[in-house]
């Protein structure tokens, strides 16, 4: 079965990911029958032609492939594995793929325990937050069958970027693909908070420590786009809660711990993420250990206007800051040399008093 737009598709989780995800799905032609533990969350998608269903089973009784975009590993296995869950409804043969930021364990689980029914099962989780799910760029890994990826692929056009869709290897490599993307990414903006939380109290400008790394080998897309939410606006991406990026880490490790890798950096991350979620709350974003650092160093990272944001920019900001020290240091030579004749001028007074008298 090559998906058309006159595939019907069912879509479990109506979040920040979740809503732009299907708003593209719809606007591709698809027929959609949806849920989420919200049923306001489909108003605008039920507006335009979705069919609302009442439960999961439900969901993936009226559908030809199955779709969940859920928070977590235990979400994806209560909707797939519980009550009037997605195993109640769904035909043998048919189709189920997971978008969700997770593990195995529940897929795994399905394919062993209903090997005779034939199941389709992807996992494909996906990268760009919500401005990709909106927007209809994100980058998805997708792991499995590479028949069924090719017959998939016009669903995941619909919400991805065509040249940031992969296939990444068999069932359970997308998972592993995307906690590897999120491990590193936490790990840049941890290293990222350190370095310019370091070089600003070490006196260096923040536009020109920021320019000069993205002149260098330091250089990352974090350093170069990422950070500029937080360094230009304050924005600490409320759109994924600390509380999710914790999660995710916390995957990222038992993973290792399963393969039989250290981790030892990605356990020092984790630590540093868990004490900004203890200090800010669940609900903070995930860039809040910049908001840490910031705090445990008495700093404010922010971008004025006039803050070199290239390298041209360092050479001339630099050059300026050299012309004014050297135009303060003549100028304080120049306040010494007079405050020496007036000394010396005092001092010749004085002593022409005593002569005189």
């Amino acid at each position: 079965m090559t998906a058309t737009p006159s595939t019907r598709v069912g879509f479990i989780g109506l979040g920040n990911m979740g809503s732009g995800m299907t708003h593209n799905l719809q606007k591709a032609g698809y027929a959609l029958v949806v849920n989420d533990i919200r049923r306001e969350s489909a108003a605008a998608l039920l507006e335009n032609g979705a069919i609302w269903a009442d439960t999961p089973a439900e969901v993936a009784a009226q559908s030809d492939v199955v779709i969940t975009m859920l928070p977590t590993p235990r979400h994806v296995d209560t909707v797939v594995n519980g009550k009037n869950g997605i195993l109640a409804g769904i035909a043998d043969g048919g189709c189920w793929i997971d978008m969700s930021t997770s593990v195995p364990d529940v897929a795994n689980g399905v394919r062993f325990d209903h090997a005779d029914r034939g199941l389709r099962i992807l996992d494909a989780p996906v990268s760009g937050m919500s401005v990709g799910a909106a927007s209809g760029m994100l980058q998805i890994f997708v792991g499995g069958s590479s028949n069924d990826f090719e017959e998939l692929l016009p669903i995941f056009k619909a919400m991805g970027d065509p040249e940031r869709i992969l296939h990444v290897g068999a069932a359970g490599t997308g998972y592993a693909v995307k906690l590897m993307i999120n491990q590193l990414w936490f790990s840049h903006l941890v290293a990222t908070a350190e370095v310019l939380s370091i070089g600003v109290k070490a006196g260096v400008d923040l536009g020109v420590l920021r320019a000069s790394l993205i002149a260098s080998p330091a250089n990352s897309n974090f350093v170069q786009h990422d950070v500029l939410s937080i360094l230009g606006d304050g924005d600490y991406d409320e759109g994924f809660s600390i509380a999710l990026a914790c999660k995710d880490l916390g995957l990222s490790i038992d993973l290792a711990r399963s393969v039989g890798v250290p981790a030892e950096l990605s356990g020092l991350v984790e630590q540093i993420y868990r004490r900004a979620r203890a200090q800010y709350g669940d609900a903070a974003g995930e860039m809040s250990p910049v908001r840490l650092y910031e705090d445990l160093s008495g700093i404010n990272l922010r971008l004025n206007d006039s803050t070199p944001s290239s390298p041209a920019d360092v050479v001339a900001a630099v050059a300026a800051a050299e012309e004014a020290a050297e135009v303060s240091a003549n100028a304080a030579v120049a306040a010494s040399v007079a405050a020496s004749a007036a000394a010396s001028a005092v001092a010749s007074s004085v002593n022409a008093d005593l002569a005189s008298a």
